[in-house]
């Protein structure tokens, strides 16, 4: 896809004035230059043009508000004082996978007085004796280079969010309550489960305690004389004894 494609398509009907942060990664460049851009984006903080095969950023538009380029995995071999120019305020560039040879080629970047993080990984540049040493040396103003400090101290994410941190967070910590949830749900449900069993426990006592009785109730009348128990079943019953009825007729 070509850039001004791209870049159009990314713009989402939105004016260039109104947009913040652009990615234009893997279209491609006209002339190994870049178009489209211009400085219309005046708000523009955040530029990504990753494997575009740039070989110029004569083009650059400025962009006064530009905090983050992305240009890795292109063809820029120098040119560099365009940023001086064009994007003042530039704190992090990212030139990884550029054919970078040579420290002099950085020295335009001294005019970035806010630069705090440069990237050059995959750049001969790299390979250079005291590559390190030299480039804090050039550029003062660097806190971090190819991702740690002059003491090799890796830097730390300055946005947790562009990262997916957050989200990961947020899932876990929704994951954790979720597992709380379903603790206290099961706790619930087994004390339920006890309530349930003393219940039953109690109401098998009570039929036991009930059938005691109603076998010493048994025990007792089968003790009894069976006149005596014939007529206490008369009475249980609400009849009266055939004897008893016959002795009241004599009298």
């Amino acid at each position: 896809m070509e850039m001004i494609r791209r870049l159009t398509l990314e713009l989402r009907n939105k004016k260039p004035g109104e947009v913040k942060e652009l990615v234009l990664d893997n279209c491609l460049s006209d002339d190994g230059k870049v178009i489209g851009l211009s400085s219309d984006f005046e708000n523009l903080e955040f530029l990504s043009m990753i494997n575009v095969s740039l070989m110029s950023i004569s083009n650059l538009p400025k962009l006064n508000k530009l905090r983050k380029l992305e240009l890795s995995d292109n063809r820029i071999s120098g040119g560099l004082e365009v940023l001086a120019e064009r994007t003042p305020n530039l704190t992090h560039l990212n030139l990884s996978g550029n054919r970078i040879k040579d420290i002099n080629t950085l020295e335009p970047l001294k005019k970035l007085p806010n630069l705090r993080s440069l990237d050059l990984f995959n750049c001969e540049v790299t390979t250079l004796i005291n590559y390190r040493e030299s480039v804090f040396t050039l550029l003062p103003q660097l806190s971090y280079l190819d991702g740690f400090d002059a003491d090799d101290q890796e830097a730390p994410d300055s946005d947790p969010e562009a990262d997916g941190d957050g989200v990961e967070d947020e899932y876990e910590n929704g994951e954790e309550g979720e597992e709380e949830n379903d603790d206290y749900e099961e706790d619930d449900l087994d004390e339920e489960v006890i309530d349930d069993e003393d219940d039953d426990d109690d109401d098998l006592e009570g039929e036991e305690e009930e059938d005691g009785l109603d076998d010493e109730e048994d025990e007792d009348e089968d003790d009894l004389p069976r006149g005596e128990k014939r007529k206490r079943n008369l009475e249980d019953e609400g009849e009266e004894d055939p004897e008893d009825e016959e002795d009241d007729e004599d009298d």
